[in-house]
């Protein structure tokens, strides 16, 4: 008879063990350069504008809503802060509100096109991600702005608390919440409802368009603080968005493969990002080039989306099996179990 068996639960943990791994792995090749407090800041620090970014990313796949605009929503957001200060000779305070009120709008104009007009979310984001490039270009007249020069708007994002950046705080603290609001409230059930079965939510009287079209505008404006955020540590920039839209993609799809698989989830996202992070880090310490980044993204991306579509098939043969009368297993399958149902569309959300 066969004894318990031992589960280390590398189908929910899988990341953490990869991530104690990368942490000795450097910490024993290169200990003067990886085991300091100024490689851990940097980690912590340099990652926080793409975590909140992933955040957002997860409510709206969470949804069923692939929405590729979030990287133009928060560099709009950054120009529009830094811009209004430094051209238009705004007060900071007046300028962080006008930047932070272009997620909302932009998430409301979103959930339209795609909920009341019938748009493919990925067509509608990504043209809506074109129109921000060039109301960008407008609010700079095409140039570059100079960063504001006061020390309240640095402080901002750069005062230490805890041995790290502020900045990295206001990440726990909007993981938090949404993590709350996802987990914890029926607004998150019916989030999750929605963006696994929308017609089983319509039929259990979940209002499917209403939920998604929040959920884009909540996505768009977490964006709009991942803007502000990055304008007041890092300065401006016209293009930096389009940079962090694979990263936040890769961790939010790495992240559905962890702690909760087959469900975007926040904690599982945040994990993802940083032992990505401290992979690319690591390496980069050790080699010197700058590409490790563009490389560790998109291979995560296509990893994660290769094991969310393989656990997802493998959850829907399971179903089709016990579902399935005596001597009937086997032949054609409901669409939703055949693998090409499966493969990634406008939303690629893995089964909750």
């Amino acid at each position: 008879m066969a004894g318990p068996r031992l589960d280390l639960g590398m189908d929910r943990f899988s990341g953490l063990y990869l991530w104690a791994l990368l942490i000795v792995i450097f910490s024993l090749w290169i200990p003067q350069l990886f085991l300091n407090m100024v490689t851990f800041r940097s980690v912590a620090s340099a990652q926080a504008v793409v975590a909140i970014l992933a955040i957002a990313a997860t409510i709206s796949l969470a949804s069923g809503a692939f929405d590729v605009s979030i990287g133009a929503v928060a560099n709009l957001s950054t120009v529009v802060a830094v811009a209004m200060q430094t051209i238009y000779g705004w007060g900071m305070w007046q300028s962080i509100v006008l930047a932070l009120l272009i997620g909302p709008i932009v998430g409301f104009v979103n959930g339209f096109v795609i909920v009341a007009l019938k748009v493919n979310p990925v067509v509608a984001t990504l043209g809506m991600g074109s129109v921000l490039l060039a109301v960008q270009e407008i609010v700079t007249r095409s140039s570059q702005p100079a960063p504001p020069s006061s020390e309240t708007w640095m402080n901002l994002t750069l005062t230490p608390i805890f041995g790290v950046q502020v900045i990295v705080v206001y990440m726990i603290v909007i993981a938090l919440v949404v993590w709350w609001a996802t987990a914890h409230t029926p607004a998150g059930r019916h989030l999750y409802a929605v963006g696994s079965n929308p017609e089983a939510a319509k039929l259990s009287g979940v209002r499917v368009g209403r939920v998604q079209w929040l959920a884009l505008i909540a996505s768009s404006t977490i964006c709009s603080i991942a803007g502000v955020l990055y304008a007041s540590a890092y300065g401006p920039s016209l293009t930096y968005g389009a940079s962090l839209l694979l990263p936040a993609f890769a961790a939010v799809f790495l992240g559905s493969t962890q702690l909760i698989p087959g469900r975007f989830n926040v904690w599982g996202t945040l994990i993802a990002v940083y032992v990505l992070a401290t992979g690319v880090q690591g390496l980069q310490l050790v080699t010197g080039v700058s590409w490790l980044n563009q490389l560790f993204s998109g291979l995560a991306l296509i990893v994660a989306v290769s094991l969310a579509g393989w656990r997802q098939r493998k959850v829907a043969e399971a179903r089709r099996i016990d579902s399935a009368p005596p001597g009937k297993v086997g032949g054609d399958g409901p669409a939703g179990n055949r693998p090409d149902a499966l493969s990634t569309s406008s939303a690629s959300v893995p089964a909750n």
